[in-house]
């Protein structure tokens, strides 16, 4: 006997303006079964998705669930269906308890008694093994905890037909098992989940069955056990990508470029975001830098490129102490020194300005006269287009009309282009797809070749230890080890991003 089938979507369309975000496609997901929704960043997932949950209307096509025909108009259709997203980015009110979330924007309205809600909340919680305390605030909790919350949430409200936008992008490995632990009661339970991730070893242990969906239409539908890793990628990119990261160890001595000592910094809240800081960072190296989001990363990567000021502590950059100069002051001094930033368009790039423009920004400290010489920026955007695989009409193309990943390959190629001898490189692979991805990797490989010091900010353990020479771990504003990649396992660093414990193994 067959399944039920959850979710049936025939022959979806939809068009923002002259973009084809989906076109004719095929998804299929049984009660009971764990999908996951495989694709490179635009090959349309979070739209499908979102038209399943009520926020778009598609152009064409149809959907079933659970056999029944149906159209939404809004987020409150699908979730009358049966049907709960959780997206990446939680929706919770951090001042508010786990039970006051959990009720808010109910059926049940805000005068439940807090005892039968709580009743409900624990007889959810037991069905599926999830674990949070009703009386909790939100902003007392880990993000493994927000997310069971997020998920709690959904269930209260009758769903059976869970949406999980990249559930594991922020978790530890610890709470990615305890997440999958849950996905799996959840799928014994008879409910339908479906994972859009780019995660492929995740992929690979937690789901049934897996679409494929490549420039907003459907490759293909494959049992997990049945496919290997390198096949979806083929049918993710449309050809064979060598996904070996290549890292040579550094025999030499090396040279300290960069000593960052007993620095403290307060964010905009005036609370330390950190705390009594101190690294080396060596030529010819590329350092990682693991942890939850919000750890601190942010901080330390504007404290040292002179964008946010410091409490106390110093910053020795080849033994000359940078702290409190501005970004100019530290160009002027001949340090050289790149920044890739997490928020690439607002602080790394000018949107309304082509690539051309963007490379002058750069360089006009270093032009003499008054006058800005046009023709060697050109030249320069044309071969970062060239050697980046840059998608653009022209080099004169506004960049903010380019896509995310294009977007990024613009920042990070002008910043090599500088010929830095410290390169600081915030989440530099987030929005890129598989093949542009290891492109990335190799040029940062090609950088420390070359001596220059790298910082790698990165959230994906697995491509930290296989590209970074060591690990430095955060941990709520605090360095909790410096470790070898070689010489530890996921688990272990995990429990370093949680505080769990503190050392030093490299």
């Amino acid at each position: 006997m067959e399944p039920i089938k959850a979710i049936e979507m025939k022959g979806i369309s939809k068009e923002f303006g002259s973009i084809k975000a989906n076109e004719d496609v095929e998804l299929t997901v049984f009660n009971g079964e764990v999908h996951a929704l495989l694709g490179e960043n635009g090959a349309g997932k979070s739209t499908l998705m979102n038209m399943l949950s009520g926020i778009y209307r598609q152009d064409s096509g149809t959907v079933l669930i659970n056999g029944k025909e149906v159209n939404f108009t809004s987020p409150k259709d699908s979730i009358a269906m049966g049907i709960g997203m959780i997206h990446q980015h939680f929706k919770l009110v951090d001042v508010m308890t786990a039970k006051e979330n959990i009720i808010l924007g109910s059926n049940k309205g805000v005068f439940t008694k807090t005892k039968e809600l709580t009743k409900e909340i624990r007889a959810i919680s037991d069905q599926y093994g999830l674990d949070v305390d009703p009386d909790k605030k939100v902003y007392n909790m880990s993000v493994g905890e927000k997310q069971t919350l997020e998920i709690i949430k959904v269930l209260y409200r009758g769903a059976k037909i869970l949406i999980l936008d990249e559930p594991t992008a922020v978790l530890t490995p610890q709470e990615i098992k305890r997440l999958f632990r849950i996905i799996a009661n959840m799928r014994d339970q008879g409910c339908a989940v479906v994972i859009i991730t780019h995660k492929l070893n995740e992929v690979m242990e937690i789901s049934d069955r897996i679409t494929v969906l490549r420039r907003g239409r459907t490759i293909g539908t494959v049992k997990t056990k049945e496919v290997e890793v390198g096949a979806l990628i083929e049918m993710m990119v449309g050809k064979k990508v060598d996904l070996a990261i290549k890292k040579e160890k550094t025999k030499e001595p090396k040279k300290e470029l960069l000593q960052v000592d007993n620095l403290s910094v307060r964010n905009n809240d005036q609370k330390l975001a950190l705390e009594e800081i101190s690294f080396s960072l060596y030529a010819g190296e590329i350092l990682g830098v693991a942890g939850v989001a919000g750890s601190g990363q942010k901080e330390i990567c504007e404290t040292i490129a002179g964008l946010t000021r410091a409490e106390k502590g110093r910053v020795f950059f080849e033994g000359e102490n940078i702290l409190g100069k501005t970004p100019r002051d530290i160009i002027r001094l001949g340090i050289r020194m790149g920044f890739i930033p997490e928020d690439r368009l607002g602080m790394g790039l000018v949107g309304s300005m082509d690539i051309v423009q963007n490379l002058i920004l750069k360089d006009y400290q270093n032009q003499p006269g008054i006058l800005l010489k046009r023709g060697p920026c050109e030249v320069k955007a044309k071969q970062i287009v060239e050697r980046l695989d840059i998608k653009t009409p022209s080099i004169l193309h506004p960049v903010k009309k380019l896509s995310g990943g294009n977007i990024q390959k613009v920042l990070l190629g002008r910043e090599i282009d500088s010929n830095p001898k410290v390169l600081i490189t915030a989440y530099p692979v987030r929005g890129l797809d598989i093949g542009a991805s290891y492109k990335i990797y190799d040029l940062l490989n090609d950088q420390k070749s070359k001596g220059v010091g790298v910082l790698f900010i990165g959230e994906d353990l697995d491509v930290l230890m296989d590209l970074c020479d060591r690990i430095m771990v955060f941990c709520v504003g605090k360095v909790t080890g410096v470790v070898d990649p070689d010489e530890v396992t996921k688990e272990e660093i995990g429990l370093l991003m949680t505080g769990g414990k503190e050392g030093s193994l490299s």
